[in-house]
């Protein structure tokens, strides 16, 4: 398997703890960054030519480099095996046995399933602090530019926490105008914002990454950051990266397709690239791992959920039992530009030609950049 980072030592989660040293809240400040009166943290999930000419360096996602566990991971300053949301969809134990969390969308079972924040609260499925938290109570007047519909979103509440000022934005006027909204203040309290916009990463996933939709959506991107870097007042710091990166699929495996992969199966999460297989008996263990590594070959590489926490692929530090327990009894991670999908459980997503998750460069080397 490729390494996902060689020479990359700093990641998505080292940014609010360095933000926060500049604040004054923590001794450590990894990525050496200088302080100012506001910060603003920007999502988005590529560089452009302004962009690219003030990357400072590269960081790694994490794994798995997918939307809800780089978020959380972004706002707790900590890998998954610390905070549990360890993929795009994940076991949850209920009463009736466990149930799939699908913690993008906070939904039961699928993407379009009912809503989840009843029966798992986010509060709950992930109980630590956020940094955003820590920086609320040292002082610092929280912010964020956001879709509204994110505001009280599931993954919101689980990763974010902190109550904060909310500027609407789904566009990119929108996305400057409530940037420079924040910036642009009199008094001498610091503010911190939260700034996303997901619609490179939207046209990646439908068209494919570096398709002529993508890439005319690169160039407004590119444009947007030009006019706010020249409109921003110099006492804000604005960090820009993104969660992930993304390959374009180009050999599909349909695991609906092929029995010998449900069999002694009892529920399939995770995405594309990367599959929680959870087993109805511990002693179905051995078994399955052979039946998946055999059927999926080259295309994936499948482990068990005991060598995944001993090699530290979800983070340095062991997961709670818990945490631990919401891991598939098996991963199959996705190798080369394959795709793992289910067309009957996930039709969207396995409609999808762009998909992140794994362990390869392409998904998780991203950008950090800061204005001057």
């Amino acid at each position: 398997m490729a390494s996902a980072s060689p020479g990359t030592p700093h990641t998505l989660a080292d940014i609010l703890p360095s933000v926060a040293a500049t604040f004054g809240l923590d001794p450590g400040n990894p990525l050496g960054l200088t302080p100012n009166r506001d910060v603003v943290v920007l999502l988005i999930d590529d560089i452009a030519p302004t962009l690219a000419a003030h990357v400072t360096t590269t960081l790694t996602a994490g794994f798995p480099a997918t939307t809800a566990t780089s978020l959380t991971s972004l706002a707790l300053g900590a890998p998954c095996a610390t905070h549990g949301i360890i993929g795009y969809s994940f076991a949850l134990p209920d009463g009736d046995g466990p149930r799939l969390l699908n913690s993008l969308r906070w939904k039961l079972d699928s993407a379009t399933g009912a809503d989840a924040r009843g029966q798992f609260p986010p509060e709950s499925v992930q109980p630590r602090p956020s940094r955003l938290e820590d920086l609320a109570a040292h002082g610092v007047e929280v912010h964020y530019v956001i879709p509204g519909y994110q505001r009280e979103s599931g993954l919101t509440r689980a990763a974010f926490r902190a109550p904060g000022i909310l500027h609407p934005a789904s566009t990119l006027d929108e996305l400057r105008s409530g940037i420079l909204t924040v910036a642009n203040h009199s008094d001498r309290a610091s503010r911190f914002a939260y700034a996303y916009f997901a619609d490179l990463d939207g046209n990646g996933h439908l068209y494919g990454p570096e398709s002529p939709q993508w890439l005319a959506m690169l160039a407004d991107i590119d444009a947007c950051i030009a006019d706010l870097f020249a409109e921003l007042p110099p006492t804000c710091t604005v960090l820009i990266t993104g969660d992930h990166g993304m390959i374009h699929a180009d050999t599909i495996i349909d695991l609906d397709t092929r029995p010998t992969l449900h069999r002694d199966v009892l529920l399939i999460g995770g995405e594309a690239r990367v599959r929680h297989v959870y087993l109805d008996s511990p002693a179905a263990l051995s078994d399955a791992h052979a039946a998946w590594t055999a059927e999926l070959s080259s295309h994936a590489t499948v482990i068990a959920r005991e060598q995944a926490i001993d090699e530290h692929w979800f983070g340095p530090t062991p997961p709670t039992e818990v945490i631990a327990s919401r891991i598939g009894d098996l991963i199959a991670v996705a190798e080369g530009s394959a795709v793992l999908i289910r067309p009957a459980a996930e039709p969207l997503e396995s409609s999808l030609i762009g998909h992140h998750g794994a362990r390869t460069p392409a998904e998780q080397l991203i950008p950090l950049i800061a204005t001057p």
